[in-house]
């Protein structure tokens, strides 16, 4: 039976197509991102798709089969199929019926709990388990050493079982931290109370969290079992850095801090110093130009993975096991590296945090984020944070570049990577770049790309600092605090300038390339002009696209995830000149050159 007033169709294959020009497309797209995954968005009907992961990181976050069938079934515009009814209840009641638990005897040992005997069949069956060393003792448990527990949880993800661990974690050294101002002092005996009781994070402070902060941590906190570890899913500019410290005050222990990149970490450093009552000797930075091992050690993936030599072995990875740590926290965690990932699967015993502004990892290993540091334990969108005021309006265009015609001739004799790259090198660009500095002229802006080609010949054509990865850090650092002080009131930033780096007053990004359909790239790269703004609090985010290119698809990709997340593109053609002033009088509404590509 068909329901005309709903805005999707349902698939048999779980795919959802949600009509974008229905008055119901916003409430639709905000419960279809709880449990369904965008996987294209043209601009009539938007396509999601619900998988495993999907399914169980929605459980994580307390929807039952039940609730996303009820959900499907308002906004489906057909009789939901039953084939599609059937597979989300049998995918979710997987979740939660496979538990590890400690061993009542045998010290070492974990045991894996089934509640069916018929899951447990399932599990005998796969071959790919007997290389973790699970044993099988009755029709619903099995025994394994709890040095293969990371193992035993990724292999059972891959194979579509999640697994509850509920086999505890170690305390870790214990180290007294408190916020600036806080009055009350944390013993041991306290912290034990603390981790008992579940306290919350704002015991007499003088620096106080954002509900949604304190929502996050209280989210993270072990509680009877469930927490301990899981990622917190937060818009860059929310404050992650906050919530982490957040959770290092309820656990009071050691702690270890990853992260993307030196910047970075001295941001974290700098951010502990202030808001924490913490000895400058408990702070330790690990990177290439340091090697301290301290009580709060921050430290990036780069170095934990450096090696001269292919054949060499990852010497840092130590660093896991160098103190006890009762925490490891792990920022930007969409950017783990495959063998942090295997060291992280040596560890599991220890509490794992990680923070992101997205799950969205371009190499599909989020099975694995999932299985070793934890399913998502709290998302706050994007569109809730920006209606409160805590981070920027930002209006979003894409703008669309001709390519001069010995442009194209080139690319029609160019490999498909090469047409890309031509493409995105479209030197017209830089005409647009112009235009738009000076219709934001006095903004504090940052105009970003991939190819240093390019990035050279805009800095020395407008005169404006170039930071690259080539750029010694101090350098990048005087740059930085040039840029915050107003000093600088534009840059010409490579990707180093995409995570982690946080300049509270840039408020126009100018998007020349990016790192073909990358959309956690997109997002970072949004995420550096999302800080909150004085007066209209509003930002713009401009993406220059070359026109009927190869650049073209890879944009509609990169922008997938921010579209999920409720942000519309604006799409405006640039009219091609002979002139040598290309000039931004771009089409009105109405006119030819202007799309409705709010969806684009």
């Amino acid at each position: 039976m068909m329901i005309k007033d709903k805005p999707c169709i349902v698939q048999r294959d779980r795919t959802i197509l949600l009509e974008v020009g229905h008055s119901g497309f916003e409430e639709a797209r905000e419960q279809l991102s709880h449990y369904a995954e965008l996987v294209k968005s043209p601009p009539v009907f938007h396509t999601y798709r619900i998988t495993p992961l999907s399914l169980w990181n929605a459980a994580s976050a307390g929807w039952s089969a039940e609730q996303i069938c009820c959900s499907l079934k308002s906004l489906s515009r057909w009789d939901m199929p039953a084939a599609v009814i059937h597979e989300i209840t049998s995918l979710l009641s997987r979740y939660g019926q496979l538990s590890l638990l400690r061993h009542p005897e045998r010290e070492g040992m974990l045991i894996l709990h089934s509640d069916t005997e018929a899951l447990m069949k399932e599990i005998y069956k796969q071959l790919s388990l007997s290389k973790t060393g699970l044993t099988f003792l009755t029709n619903k448990e099995a025994e394994i050493s709890s040095e293969r527990r990371g193992m035993l949880k990724q292999e059972l993800t891959r194979l579509g079982y999640p697994v509850m661990d509920y086999a505890g974690y170690q305390d870790g050294q214990f180290l007294q931290i408190r916020w600036r101002g806080e009055q009350d002092a944390c013993n041991g005996q306290e912290r034990i109370e603390h981790s008992k009781q579940g306290s919350t994070f704002n015991h007499s402070s003088a620096f106080q969290l954002r509900d949604y902060q304190l929502e996050a941590a209280e989210a993270f906190r072990d509680n009877g079992g469930k927490g301990g570890s899981g990622v917190l899913v937060l818009p860059c500019g929310a404050g992650k850095t906050i919530i982490g410290m957040a959770a290092m005050r309820q656990l009071q222990c050691e702690t270890l801090i990853l992260t993307s990149n030196t910047t970075s970490v001295r941001q974290w450093i700098t951010e502990l110093q202030d808001k924490m009552m913490l000895q400058a000797t408990d702070i330790g930075e690990y990177t290439g130009q340091r090697k301290e091992v301290r009580p709060v050690t921050v430290a990036t993936y780069q170095i934990l993975t450096h090696r001269h030599r292919k054949e060499e072995e990852l010497q840092h990875m130590k660093l896991f096991n160098e103190r006890s740590w009762g925490l490891i926290i792990y920022d930007e965690v969409h950017l783990l590296p495959a063998p942090v990932f295997r060291a992280t699967a040596d560890i599991q015993a220890t509490r794992r945090l990680g923070l992101t502004a997205t799950l969205v990892r371009e190499d599909g290993r989020e099975h694995d984020v999932f299985s070793l540091i934890g399913p998502k334990r709290y998302e706050m969108p994007w569109k809730s944070l920006e209606n409160k005021g805590w981070i920027a309006s930002v209006d979003c265009m894409e703008m669309r570049v001709p390519m001069p015609d010995k442009l194209k001739e080139q690319c029609l004799y160019a490999d498909t990577r090469e047409q890309y790259r031509l493409a995105s090198e479209n030197p017209v660009k830089l005409d647009v770049v112009r235009r738009l500095l000076q219709q934001h002229a006095g903004a504090q802006t940052l105009i970003i790309g991939q190819y240093l080609d390019q990035l050279y010949q805009v800095s020395d054509e407008l005169g404006i600092p170039l930071i690259s990865g080539q750029m010694p850090q101090q350098q990048r650092n005087e740059l930085y605090e040039a840029f915050r002080k107003g000093e600088e009131q534009v840059l010409v930033v490579s990707k180093v300038a995409n995570f982690a780096v946080d300049l509270p007053d840039a408020s126009v990004a100018i998007e020349i390339s990016g790192s073909f359909g990358s959309r956690q790239e997109e997002a970072q790269r949004l995420g550096r002009i999302l800080r909150p703004k004085h007066g209209e609090n509003r930002a713009y985010f401009y993406v220059l696209v070359s026109q009927d290119s190869r650049e073209e698809a890879f944009a509609l990709r990169r922008q997938l995830f921010l579209i999920e997340q409720g942000y519309h593109y604006e799409s405006v053609t640039v009219p091609y000149t002979d002139t040598a002033d290309r000039t931004l009088s771009c089409y009105k509404d109405g006119d030819p050159g202007k799309e409705a590509a709010g969806t684009s």
